[in-house]
């Protein structure tokens, strides 16, 4: 039996914070939290690893459900590889599971991006590959942000069995714009399929994000960005996510897709659980030497995103999941809560039910992180990945 017991930390469970206690794994399973003093008079066989965290943070592992890439790697190489070495790099940042994001592109071109990224699964070293999140492509023309003109399209449901088919019912979640004729038949494909709809890169009204959200579209893509923005005759698409507790949303805590400010009002309005922090993070992001390269386009990093070099537009982001969370602490969050943002709540919406907790029973993703937000070590599924304590 694999087992690991770190101690000697706070443990954020998911739903309370629990000072100087420890977690007991065993195999690929959390299976008992227990207080500093029962560790002490507990007796542990040579088989199990020790790890003293020395006051530091023990988490449930990050789960980000909207990424592109990172350390050089992106879901638009098309290729299996790619995938996996995304998979490697982000477990060394506290991600123990995450969704690559999938652009919309050239129907060929997406059919085997779907086929390669699917194909990686369960072949991962480091951070497990949940499933496939689909950005795209029955879009708003209106609302691309960068996303490529010419790789939207109308909606199509023949198209869309045919990515079902080829991810071999791998595809978690599918960013939508609601307001796309066709959208309810779609979105009721998507319900029986299990697929979780998103709100996102949409010029909808409030009317077409309430009709909406009665198929069945209950989540949104990057709240604020690339969607039709709140106004006092129309709420909008802002509008209804704000309005509506039911519906949850993504954020970039960035600093910069999000004016720090606007946190005070995701606290007020919106009900925590409904809070996912996401990195949407660029094959660029933590590669270090350029020319940098995201979707097809040169990028440059500046004042902390990528613009894209030919028109100055936003790319995307670089943002880390720990970084995130240490920003929404920054912006007022509690420690607790923007843990949660991105573990318990990323679990609870993509319905992830044996992720995002610490809790016996539960899968053994963790993030030990010190008080100045350095990740010391990972463990997903049981394993070590990162132990900087040794």
């Amino acid at each position: 039996m694999n087992s690991i017991c770190l101690h000697n930390g706070t443990v954020l469970t998911g739903f309370k914070a629990m000072e100087h206690c420890a977690v007991l794994v065993e195999d690929d399973q959390i299976a008992d939290v227990f207080s500093q003093k029962r560790f002490e008079q507990k007796h542990f066989g040579p088989e199990t690893l020790i790890i003293d965290v020395n006051e530091a943070v023990i988490a449930p592992g990050f789960i980000d459900t909207h990424i592109h890439g990172f350390g050089g790697f992106g879901t638009e190489d098309s290729s299996a590889e790619s995938i996996l070495g995304m998979s490697r790099l982000l477990v060394q940042h506290g991600v123990t599971a995450f969704n690559p994001t999938l652009y919309p592109a050239e129907p060929a071109l997406m059919v085997r991006a779907v086929k390669e990224a699917a194909s990686a699964i369960g072949r991962e070293e480091g951070a497990e590959i949940m499933g496939l999140h689909l950005e795209g492509p029955f879009i708003s023309p209106e609302r691309l942000g960068a996303l490529k003109a010419e790789a939207v399209q109308s909606v199509n449901l023949e198209f869309m069995e045919k990515l079902w088919e080829v991810s071999k019912g791998r595809i978690v979640n599918m960013t939508v714009a609601p307001e796309l004729k066709g959208m309810r038949e779609l979105a009721l494909f998507c319900l029986k399929k299990g697929i979780i709809l998103q709100a996102g890169h949409t010029d909808a009204k409030y009317e077409n994000m309430v009709e909406g959200m009665q198929a069945g579209i209950l989540h949104s893509t990057h709240l604020f960005n690339a969607m039709s923005r709140m106004e006092h005759r129309n709420p909008n698409a802002v509008g209804a996510i704000l309005i509506h507790p039911e519906m949850s949303c993504e954020i970039i805590a960035d600093g910069f897709h999000i004016h720090p400010d606007f946190y005070k009002l995701l606290q007020r309005d919106k009900p925590l659980d409904k809070i996912v922090l996401i990195t949407d993070a660029l094959k660029p992001t933590e590669q270090g030497n350029g020319p940098l390269f995201a979707n097809g386009d040169e990028v440059v990093f500046h004042d902390g995103v990528f613009r894209r070099k030919a028109d100055n537009i936003i790319a995307g982001s670089a943002l880390t999941m720990i970084k995130g969370v240490q920003n929404l602490e920054n912006y007022g969050f509690s420690l607790e809560d923007a843990v949660r943002t991105a573990s318990s709540n990323p679990a609870q919406v993509m319905r992830y039910f044996n992720k995002g907790a610490i809790i016996p029973g539960k899968d053994a993703d963790l993030v030990v992180f010190s008080r100045n937000f350095r990740v010391m070590a990972v463990i997903a599924r049981g394993i070590v990945k990162r132990n900087l304590f040794e």
